[in-house]
């Protein structure tokens, strides 16, 4: 039977898919269901990829020998289900871009911080002269990266969509930063499916891999007592653990044992501050001991990494008020640590798109750190029902520049302003970088 790939959607990871198996002369057709951006439209046609937009011809979906689904198709929809029905293979752009490359994967996932540790791993390879690419939920889609590219190394940040359609995709170093409720809303609100999609990370890894993984994380801990996996482990934790190869904290110093080697760098020298950051430097630190990097290139990365945007970025002090984007903080534990790292009475501007929000554990925070509430979302009813009880000001917006002139009204000098939302951006804006430009335009005209 002649091959035929099917991509279903049309945005980064799907025309990236397309493209990819146009090059390596695949017989393939893209279907999206809405309208298809001008810049992947381009692509597809002057490669002359078939492709279709505004529709799902079901026959010819369902005439696939494969199909490859990006992160942003519901999973749950009558299409799915009649491919499923007819026992078509589905994988994910991650599976089949795997199939074409021979460099070594080293895969970052989890519910925070995976950019952050993604691109911090990135940066120390890249200064150590290591032939390293970047890909994955960051940026440019894994098939686009390595249709034009040949890396040794490729570092891949990794949600739990991109991982649930995997067969054979295999890391030869996973990294779980950690795992909290999160898109619950994708999985019937069974935080277990959510779970089980993350450890697809591992389920192909032998023991010639690596699991790099939060050893503080309970739910990290309980699911690696119940599943069989065959990779090495090594945890970072902020208290030393018993193991062979480890990463811990030890009288303000990361320190790192791994095969006999030992690596230690001060917590004032690393240029990202705050507890995540730390577990995120330190599974970056214990990436580059497991390659071998030298330890002055490590530690002066690690030292000299620019932060990300939209990730507790200082965007301006005005009339001695800072004002933060962490506009990419969608989930509350995202959020609990941008909370957490507050030193000065916050305005705190959430909201959003609800993904099934439990917000009891931020209460503490919130009445410690929390001055007042912006609400900013088209629905703000489980925000309000939530806070409250703990704090007498809280204001509803629908727009960035309502939010950002009521904080401006209410924050005094040597307080904070901080955009950390808890939810999607769908309702108001594009994504979240659109929430965070936003955010960073209407700060600047103040």
């Amino acid at each position: 039977m002649k091959e035929n790939l099917i991509v279903l959607g049309g945005g980064e990871s799907g025309v990236g898919a397309a493209y990819l198996a146009y090059q390596r002369g695949i017989n393939v057709f893209l279907s999206e269901k809405n309208i298809i951006q001008s810049k992947y439209k381009k692509i597809l046609i002057e490669n002359n990829i078939k492709f279709e937009e505004g529709i799902h011809s079901i026959d010819k979906v369902l005439n696939a020998t494969e199909i490859i689904i990006s992160p942003g198709v519901p999973n749950n929809t009558d299409l799915i289900h009649n491919i499923s029905k007819k026992n078509i293979p589905i994988i994910s752009e991650i599976e089949f871009a795997s199939r074409f490359t021979k460099s070594k994967i080293i895969g970052v996932t989890g519910s925070n911080g995976k950019t952050t540790t993604t691109s911090l791993i990135y940066h120390v390879l890249k200064s150590a002269g290591i032939n390293v690419g970047i890909a994955g939920n960051i940026g440019i889609s894994f098939a686009f990266l390595i249709a034009e590219n040949d890396f040794d190394y490729i570092v891949l940040e990794l949600s739990s969509f991109q991982l649930e359609c995997i067969s054979k995709f295999k890391p030869t170093i996973a990294v779980i930063t950690n795992i909290s409720r999160d898109h619950l809303e994708r999985y019937n609100y069974n935080y277990q499916k959510y779970i089980d999609a993350k450890f697809n990370i591992v389920s192909n890894q032998d023991s010639s891999d690596y699991l790099i993984y939060n050893g503080d994380d309970d739910v990290i801990k309980k699911e690696l007592k119940i599943r069989k996996i065959d990779s090495n482990k090594i945890p970072f934790s902020f208290s030393k653990a018993n193991f062979i190869n480890k990463t811990y904290i030890n009288n303000n110093n990361i320190q790192s044992e791994i095969n006999k080697n030992k690596f230690m760098i001060s917590l004032e020298s690393l240029s990202l501050k705050g507890k995540h950051n730390t577990q995120n430097n330190m599974a970056a630190a214990t990436v580059a001991q497991l390659l071998n990097i030298k330890d002055e290139d490590i530690k002066e990365s690690l030292s000299n990494f620019q932060s990300i945007n939209h990730r507790m970025e200082h965007v301006l002090t005005i009339q001695k008020v800072k004002y933060i984007n962490d506009s990419k903080a969608t989930n509350v534990n995202a959020v609990y640590y941008a909370l957490d790292s507050m030193n000065s009475p916050t305005v705190w501007i959430v909201g959003g798109v609800d993904k099934g929000n439990n917000y009891e554990e931020l209460f503490p925070l919130v009445r410690e750190k929390v001055k007042a509430i912006i609400c900013l979302g088209l629905d703000n009813k489980k925000i309000i029902d939530a806070f409250s009880s703990i704090l007498d000001t809280i204001i509803e917006s629908t727009s960035m520049i309502e939010a950002v002139n009521y904080a401006y009204k209410i924050a005094k000098p040597n307080e904070t302003v901080l955009l950390s939302p808890a939810c999607s951006s769908f309702d108001l804006f594009e994504n979240f970088e659109d929430r965070g430009n936003q955010f960073k335009e209407y700060v600047r005209k103040l």
